[in-house]
């Protein structure tokens, strides 16, 4: 009420398991994002989600299945006046970018894990647990391409002069994030090349061994 959003933004604020998008609402838009960190005892990918609401006044943040705060972000920008007097368009580029530049972590950390793949699979006997742990690498990078894809969209909407709620002299920072998002993409696009590279070197020599059993001659003794 204090800020007059959107009831329909609101029930989807509420509610995790958000795709990443950008709605308008007449002055308000409402953005959903998903963050990422790897989980090194699992060794897996935590995702979580931060719904934004930005006017010309405010910038509303929600978080879903996050562990890490926004502090960080938010003494960052107030250590930065000058920029932060931009408005809302500032902070919501500030949010994006930490969001973003978590990314990196996570994709390095899985091509460390896909190196270890190959050695395995080139270095010793191919086995059942080498194609689950494809398999499951395989996942995380489409749950990672999930994630990212759609923030190209959300960057080049809002450097676009379409939406009044940012200013113009603070577009020119998504243009930032979108450089990032792009990284990001290839790079995940790249991992999820050489992995399927990997799993098709992985199925060949498994049926060469399976194929070599079965020719090896068999010794009887009387």
């Amino acid at each position: 009420e204090e800020f007059q959003l959107h009831e329909l933004a609101i029930e989807d604020a509420h509610r995790a398991h958000q795709r990443p998008k950008l709605e308008t609402y007449e002055d308000t838009l409402f953005i959903v994002l998903r963050t990422a960190h790897m989980n090194e005892e699992r060794r897996e990918i935590d995702f979580g989600e931060t719904h934004l609401f930005l006017g010309r006044n405010f910038v509303v943040s929600i978080r879903h299945g996050s562990t890490r705060s926004y502090a960080e972000v938010r003494t960052r920008c107030e250590s930065t006046p000058h920029l932060l007097k931009k408005g809302p368009g500032f902070a919501l580029y500030a949010v994006m970018d930490a969001v973003v530049d978590q990314y990196f972590p996570v994709v390095d950390a899985l091509e460390e894990e896909l190196q270890i793949v190959e050695e395995k699979i080139f270095g010793e006997r191919s086995s059942r647990e080498t194609t689950e742990q494809i398999y499951h690498l395989k996942r995380q990078l489409v749950e990672l391409k999930r994630a990212i894809s759609p923030l190209i969209d959300i960057c080049n909407r809002l450097m676009r002069f379409d939406i009044d709620v940012i200013p113009e002299d603070t577009r020119p920072y998504f243009r930032d994030v979108y450089d990032h998002a792009i990284r990001i993409n290839e790079m995940t696009d790249s991992a999820r090349e050489l992995l399927a590279t990997a799993l098709e070197a992985n199925f060949s020599l498994i049926s060469i061994a399976q194929s070599s059993a079965m020719l090896r001659p068999a010794i009887f003794e009387e």
